[in-house]
């Protein structure tokens, strides 16, 4: 089983790389699966690659989701 979930880019350094924003982290991501990247697309990130790019309205929803399953979890 793998987990992606989508970050926002915010910045595109050299050698295909990107720095992306998942609720305030920033990490430093390879974009060589998804070259076409631009700054404020949303991006699926596995492992500390871009594997390919979504929908703003659906990163939304999927982080929003993400957001109620760590909130239920905290009241476990």
């Amino acid at each position: 089983m793998c987990l992606a979930i989508p970050a926002r880019v915010v910045e595109l350094l050299p050698k295909l790389r990107a720095v992306v924003d998942l609720a305030g982290v920033r990490k430093e991501v390879s974009i060589d699966l998804v070259d076409d990247a631009q700054v404020d697309d949303y991006v699926i990130i596995h492992v500390g690659y871009a594997i390919g790019k979504i929908d703003p309205e659906e990163a939304q929803r999927t982080l929003a989701l993400f957001a109620e399953l760590a909130q239920t979890e905290g009241q476990a």
